[in-house]
């Protein structure tokens, strides 16, 4: 009965495994992140407390894994700041007993990238995930980490979310910002007048 077990295993991990080689050579891969442009290269990652180090980390594993070049904030020629993290707890179902039968936790942060000029090119912006999950008071040890679970998926996606908002800024894009900042910033010219 033993081997007939480790055989089925076997052959289902072969067969997952043939799996994958097969749709890795037809070019399938799982849906990530987008590439960021390098049109914002060097970048300043400016994380500060209270964002957790792990949505800094997540963001700068994402930055590195696209090939972007980070920089100091002296030698960047943009800076990323993350900022006003916050995190939220709350019960969102109770049973007949008034105890929490399912909480959603929720992280917040926000988003803003400037030029080392002083040009913003995204403007402060709040980023919000949430997921809940079913509490068992019976089984505290493995809710508590599956909470921790949650939360570092929870910074994950902030992190991917951050991704896809530097994702579409491209060399034209940032030229089409700067002109319209210089237009805004410039008052409209008036020819003086002579008598």
């Amino acid at each position: 009965m033993h081997a007939r077990t480790l055989y089925q295993n076997a052959a289902r991990l072969i067969a997952v495994s043939a799996m994958a080689i097969s749709l890795a050579a037809c070019g399938f891969q799982l849906r990530g992140a987008p590439p960021v442009s390098s049109a914002l290269e060097p970048l300043d990652l400016d994380c500060q407390a209270p964002v957790p180090a792990s949505l800094c980390y997540s963001v700068r594993e994402q930055l590195e894994l696209g090939g972007v070049e980070l920089a100091s904030a002296e030698d960047a020629n943009y800076h990323l700041k993350i900022r006003n993290f916050e995190r939220d707890r709350r019960a969102s179902a109770i049973t007949v007993q008034a105890a929490a039968a399912e909480y959603t936790l929720r992280h917040s942060v926000d988003l803003e990238l400037i030029s080392a000029d002083g040009v913003p090119i995204i403007a402060s912006t709040r980023l919000t995930t949430s997921e809940s999950y079913r509490y068992d008071e019976t089984n505290v040890l493995a809710k508590q980490r599956e909470e921790e679970n949650l939360q570092q998926q929870l910074s994950d996606r902030l992190a991917q979310q951050i991704i896809f908002r530097l994702a579409p800024i491209t060399e034209a894009r940032l030229q089409d910002i700067r002109d319209s900042h210089q237009k805004a910033s410039t008052p409209g010219d008036t020819q003086p007048t002579t008598p």
